[in-house]
């Protein structure tokens, strides 16, 4: 199915701003990748990749198109492993979410569509929007993450 033009800008957009993370993640070695800076609940690069990889899985596949991708998201915050099985992993997943929303009917809702959100939920437009939304939070997330972790030593 060939998306409307609308939907594919923000296709195109959701797609650089993964890649932007995966870049930088990517550029990591594996220590720099794992470590946690030392702040309370801060998280690792390694987890907050892993976190998106999940979360567009999740919207693209799970919620429009009725497809459930299993998923355990509290484990995504504390994955650990070497960055380039993750660089693959990401690949892996960026290729499916292409497949899931070439699949996607832009005109209906969700197959199965999320509850406790806002109406933005109940379309498969407002679906991938999220999933733009978080990347982008995820990336200035992951941004600061990568500042901390420059300006002092992390936790072990």
């Amino acid at each position: 199915m060939t998306a409307p033009p609308a939907v594919q800008t923000l296709i195109d957009f959701s797609l650089v701003k993964l890649d932007e993370i995966v870049d930088a993640v990517g550029a990591l070695d594996d220590a720099t990748a794992n470590a946690v800076p030392a702040v309370p609940g801060a998280n690792s690069p390694y987890a907050l990749l892993t976190h998106c990889l999940g979360m567009m899985r999740r919207w693209s596949s799970t919620v429009n198109l009725g497809v459930t991708v299993p998923r355990d998201r509290d484990a995504e915050f504390s994955a650990a492993g070497p960055v380039a099985d993750l660089i693959v992993r990401a690949a892996e997943v960026r290729r499916a979410f292409l497949d899931d929303l070439a699949a996607t009917d832009w005109a209906a809702p969700p197959v199965a569509p999320a509850t406790g959100y806002g109406p933005w939920s109940q379309t498969t437009f407002g679906v991938l929007l999220h999933v733009f939304e978080e990347l982008c939070q995820h990336l200035g997330h992951l941004e600061i993450t990568l500042d901390l972790l420059r300006a002092g030593d992390p936790e072990p």
